[in-house]
């Protein structure tokens, strides 16, 4: 007893002596991003509501709080990936093959804007957009395309897309039934996240409960037949750039989720059934501690919701996986080469925070999509970081900081309780429907516009240490206006010369599926089989369903 005693009157007489030091040096006051306030030294007392088993535990064990593997990198590395997509299929087909090449270990699929809305290329309303932001991808023969040579049972593939995903997930099974790849052997996600397009993207195509419907279509087809793929990656990265705080990303991502497992419980779907079939999806932006406690935060959280709240058992049920982006809306075009420094440190943020898939963008990518130069580069980045730093030979290494554990659970609990806020009000589907979720954002995007204008937030090159000098001779990726034609040219040929009885009986079985009450994945399938394309599918949806219209006033 002596001996503690003196322990702890060693530490209060340190600590008054500490204190009474920085009272004579006045600091700033400091927060993160979110706006949670950051003490300027962290010490036990800051941990003493830590229950190592309750609250941490060990990788690969609930709460997962340090891992959903027991080894996690000294295992395998995070899946390298580099979103891409280039116009057609084979342009994009290059792209893909020279990053395997350099070592990437997984392919995240960029799809332009006419293919995510559900519009052909020919459509009038895709004029001048095909092809521009990502791969057009009309009917199965561009899916076939894009994967040319690439086996399927031996890469995993990523696909950012909405409103459109079943179709893009049918055609997905169908070229590895082709490659002769059983579905049982596919991996990858699909991002199949409408409510956040609602909010913070806007490549919605149905009213909401139409699209809720598909979404569980998905799941339930991927929970039978491709079990390895995951069939939704809820998404709070668009959250994120549209200027939401990370808790607010956190929190509105684990509403989302919450919705879609209800209404799988709701079709009568077994929680161990469908619980395994989710991941999710972030960016990493700078405050780089936040961020760490972001992704410890949300594994401990979410698993939390599955075994309590609804009642899951099965330990892959609680895992939160996650995959990211680092750059996204941080990049600048101002002084761009910092965005190279930018890139890595969210990198490192994200390993530190133990994520599963990692897309780092390229320095360019303010300016256009990558060049192969600064994808290679972005590439090297994780590489680098994966091979020479050392982070990746622990598991959780920042577990146990004073600082890292108190800011985590603070951003549980105020993940938690902006949950109950969105539930107080009807849940996130209402909540959608009137607009509060979106200008809940809104008005974070303009308090933090404001800071930046003011100068109260930093943005190296952009509000400070700014320079006259304008890039020289940045060489961006160009797109062959002509690419654009061939797509459609291609696209009017598969449509000449299919079976066109085929065709029609397989969009008049979709129809009536889609008027009843059945799941629609296997309609889909035979449809894309029979070179039925994007525009046809989902404008007969279209006109069955109708389309999702924005809230007056956001």
């Amino acid at each position: 007893m002596d001996t503690l005693r003196t322990t702890e009157q060693t530490f209060e007489e340190a600590r008054a002596a500490y204190e009474q030091c920085v009272a004579e040096r006045p600091v700033r006051p400091a927060a993160t991003a979110s706006g949670l306030p950051v003490e300027l030294l962290y010490t036990p007392a800051d941990a003493q509501h830590l229950d190592y088993t309750r609250d941490l535990g060990f990788p690969g064990a609930y709460p997962f709080t340090r891992g959903v593997q027991p080894t996690m990198y000294r295992g395998r590395l995070w899946t390298f990936r580099q979103y891409s997509g280039l116009a057609t299929a084979e342009e994009t087909n290059r792209r893909y093959r020279f990053l395997l090449e350099q070592g990437q270990t997984g392919l995240s699929v960029a799809l332009d804007l006419p293919t995510q809305c559900g519009y052909d290329s020919d459509d009038e309303r895709a004029q001048d957009e095909v092809g521009r932001v990502g791969v057009a991808i009309d009917t199965l023969a561009d899916m076939e395309l894009l994967f040319e040579g690439i086996p399927l049972d031996k890469i995993s593939t990523s696909f950012t897309i909405n409103g459109t995903a079943a179709g893009l997930l049918a055609m997905y099974v169908a070229v590895g039934e082709k490659q002769g790849v059983p579905s049982q052997q596919l991996t990858g996600t699909i991002q199949n996240d409408i409510l956040k397009e609602y909010v913070a993207r806007g490549t919605w195509i149905f009213p909401p409960e139409v699209s809720l419907r598909l979404i569980v279509d998905s799941i339930e087809y991927c929970a039978q037949h491709v079990p390895r793929f995951n069939a939704i990656s809820v998404a709070g990265a668009h959250f994120h750039d549209a200027g939401s705080t990370a808790v607010q990303e956190l929190a509105f991502t684990i509403a989302d989720a919450i919705t879609y497992v209800e209404r799988c419980l709701h079709r009568g779907l077994d929680i161990d059934f469908i619980g395994p079939q989710i991941s999710f999806f972030f960016y990493t932006h700078s405050d780089f501690f936040e961020e760490v406690a972001k992704y410890r935060a949300g594994r401990r959280l979410w698993a939390r919701i599955m075994r309590e709240r609804f009642a899951a058992k099965d330990p892959r049920s609680m895992q939160f996986r996650i995959g990211l982006v680092c750059g996204g809306s941080t990049l600048t075009p101002e002084q761009p080469l910092n965005n190279v420094v930018r890139v890595a440190l969210q990198c490192l943020a994200s390993v530190l925070g133990g994520v599963q898939s990692i897309f780092t963008a390229a320095w360019d990518e303010a300016y256009a999509i990558p060049t192969e130069e600064s994808a290679e580069l972005a590439l090297r980045t994780q590489q680098i970081i994966a091979y020479e730093t050392g982070v990746a030979s622990v598991v959780d290494p920042l577990g146990g900081s004073y600082y890292l554990e108190d800011l985590t659970t603070r951003m549980e609990q105020e993940a938690e309780r902006l949950i109950a806020w969105t539930e107080a009000q009807g849940g996130m589907v209402h909540c959608i429907q009137t607009g509060l979720i979106q200008r809940e954002i809104a008005n974070e995007a303009y308090k933090q516009q404001l800071a930046v204008e003011r100068g109260e937030k930093v943005i190296v090159g952009v509000n400070r240490f700014r320079t006259d000098d304008r890039p020289q001779d940045l060489q961006l990726y160009r797109m062959d206006p002509q690419m654009a034609e061939q797509q459609i040219a291609r696209l009017r040929r598969i449509k000449a010369e299919r079976d066109q009885a085929r065709a029609r009986q397989a969009l008049d079985r979709l129809r009536r599926a889609a008027e009843g009450t059945e799941n629609l994945m296997p309609y889909l399938i035979d449809a894309v089989k029979a070179q039925c394309s994007i525009g046809e599918i989902y404008g007969l949806l279209r006109e069955l369903w109708g389309e999702f219209q924005e809230p007056v006033g956001v």
